[in-house]
């Protein structure tokens, strides 16, 4: 399955809540599918960076596949940036992690003259976002529906990013 396929899970999400946030009037209540809207976020996101690592693994060698699936198969949320440039893609050696800093240093510079916002910025609030909640039960109180929305099309640029960092 393409990595992209599991934004489906989210995108869908989003179309159903849509509707019924743009008639709510009801800040609590929008305050827990905001809180809703960032797990699944993140969680699709995990999904989506563990399938493109494996999709690379499985193409390069079978023990590398076999050391991702058991490596990848515990990090449970933990795809901050850092993580991913310092830790993951360190992994796969220094010619990845050039090529998704360039190319997440692009994105920001394209992004912040587009809109004035930080795809860094956004991608980091969306896994605080989702930890708060997910971990201690307390919705985004600084963050709304809209903004965790725009937050999860910043992760699937970063995805996108990491998965042209990852070609052959």
């Amino acid at each position: 399955m393409p990595y992209s396929d599991h934004f489906k899970l989210t995108d869908d999400l989003i179309q159903h809540l849509d509707p019924i946030l743009a008639g709510l009037n009801d800040p609590f209540i929008e305050s827990r599918y905001t809180g809703f809207l960032s797990v699944s976020s993140v969680t699709v996101l995990e999904l989506a960076m563990k399938t493109i690592f494996m999709d690379f693994a499985n193409v390069k060698h079978k023990i590398l596949a076999n050391f991702c699936t058991k490596h990848f198969d515990r990090i449970n949320g933990r795809i901050g940036l850092k993580l991913i440039q310092e830790d993951y893609l360190a992994r796969f050696g220094s010619k990845y992690q050039t090529r998704f800093a360039k190319a997440l240093e692009k994105l920001e510079r394209q992004e912040l003259l587009a809109s004035g916002s930080s795809i860094k910025a956004s991608y980091g609030n969306l896994l605080t976002w989702r930890n708060e909640f997910a971990h201690g039960g307390n919705v985004p109180a600084n963050a709304s529906y809209a903004e965790v929305k725009r937050a999860f099309g910043c992760g699937k640029q970063v995805m996108n990013c990491l998965a042209t960092s990852m070609r052959h």
